[in-house]
């Protein structure tokens, strides 16, 4: 038994060390392959933003590898292509990420190009223009994809007067709106080491990965880098609420069907996970998946999925149908759901359940980059260092009355938020 836990990233093999200027690191060395991942988030999602300049924070993270003060666009993804390296970042409402991937002998080319990337982008006047126009057409199309825009459409009732009610990649008309010198002046003011987290996992010892993430990054220092915005409370539906957008000329609809789900560090997160798991992911998208899909052969799919993050989280159905079953596949899901609050799961779904969730996780487990994103998730949400080797306890803890408990907390199958988008 102890051999299957030693392949868990634990406390004896997670390093962990918090440098001066506030940068948290932790390494995990793995031998089995040349290459090693940094991955990593810092303090400035979405929700710095201004209402009139939504898309800001996504602007920026675009932007950073479009050129720094030493190096031009051109002469960046040369450097990472001549050592076939990678390095991206991305945008979240909390946080921004970074993700890299080199041979273990190229890590410092790879940090001292992430370090050049947040303190020294010059975002040069011409790669913002075409970098805008990009955004632009990516909103476009977004605009007349029916997944995108019920999921949309589903964020606004749900998070109404919400900040999560927002697009993270703003409007067409907040994207014209931002300026370079947004850019600069965004970067200057929410990119610092406060609150930054790094993951470095690969053939490298940890105490030579957090000696060199020191010489690419332990000199950063910002004087008053500013705060994230306090989350306002979120005011729960009081009825259903149901909302079309309409896109002309589309042979699909999409629905999302849902309601508040638990934050991550909710005690009831792990009663959740397996409960949605049944109700819509395992096998052939669980129960909604049967029901929807297989039996009344009314969706192309059909799913549930738990987002659970720092804020309020959601609880949610999606289904894409012909858009003469809209009404009929909406109707089918709400009474799954109003069964699945009234009857709970059985022993057998539970067991099934537990099984797949714990047999799952050494596979997520088994590239750089899947444990590199598990020291994150210890981190972001203070698991602890032992939470994958606590984490089967965790799973076969809970039980059907649990999740029962759990449904009857979030679902109110008489206060949905119900978007579709289509014809």
């Amino acid at each position: 038994m102890k051999k299957a836990n030693s392949a868990l990233p634990g406390p004896n093999d997670i390093f962990r060390e918090v440098l001066p200027n506030g940068i948290t690191v932790l390494t995990r060395s793995n031998f089995n392959s040349p290459s090693v991942v940094i991955s990593g988030y810092f303090d400035a999602g979405s929700l710095f933003d201004p209402d009139e300049k939504l898309g800001l924070a996504d602007f920026v993270t675009s932007a950073l590898m479009r050129g720094t003060k030493k190096h031009s666009f051109d002469e960046i993804y040369n450097i990472l292509e001549s050592s076939g390296a990678s390095l991206g970042f991305s945008t979240g409402v909390h946080k921004s990420g970074f993700n890299g991937r080199s041979l273990a002998e190229d890590l410092p080319l790879l940090l001292n190009l992430l370090s050049e990337a947040l303190t020294q982008p010059s975002f040069p006047k011409a790669e913002m223009e075409k970098l805008r126009m990009q955004i632009l057409t990516g909103l476009a199309i977004s605009a007349e994809d029916t997944s995108e825009m019920a999921s949309e459409t589903f964020d606004k009732i749900l998070y109404k007067d919400h900040p999560y009610s927002r697009p993270d990649e703003g409007t067409p008309q907040s994207i014209q709106r931002i300026a370079r010198e947004d850019l600069v002046k965004f970067q200057r003011g929410c990119y610092g080491p406060r609150g930054m987290v790094l993951a470095v996992v690969g053939a490298v010892e940890a105490e030579d990965a957090v000696r060199q993430v020191k010489r690419a990054l332990g000199g950063w220092q910002v004087k008053g880098q500013k705060e994230a915005p306090e989350l306002p409370e979120l005011k729960l539906l009081k009825k259903a609420v149901r909302r079309h957008h309409r896109i002309a000329g589309k042979s699909q609809s999409d629905i999302v069907i849902g309601t508040n789900g638990p934050k991550r560090r909710d005690p009831e997160f792990m009663s959740a996970s397996l409960g949605n798991n049944i109700l819509g992911q395992f096998g052939m998208m669980g129960r909604i998946g049967d029901v929807v899909r297989e039996k009344a052969g009314l969706a192309y799919y059909a799913y549930s999925s738990l987002n659970a993050g720092i804020g309020p989280g959601s609880w949610e159905v999606s289904a894409g149908v012909n858009p003469n079953n809209v009404g009929r596949a909406t109707d089918l899901i709400v009474d799954e759901l109003k069964r699945f609050v009234q009857e709970g799961v059985t022993e057998d779904e539970l067991a099934d359940s537990k099984a797949n969730f714990i047999g799952r996780l050494p596979l997520s487990l088994e590239s750089n980059g899947g444990v590199a994103g598990a020291l994150l998730n210890i981190e972001r949400h203070s698991l602890g260092l032992d939470y994958y080797l606590r984490y089967a306890d965790l799973v076969n803890e809970v039980t059907s009355e649990d999740v029962l408990n759990t449904a009857r907390k979030f679902i109110d199958p008489g206060k949905l938020a119900i978007a579709v988008a289509g014809p």
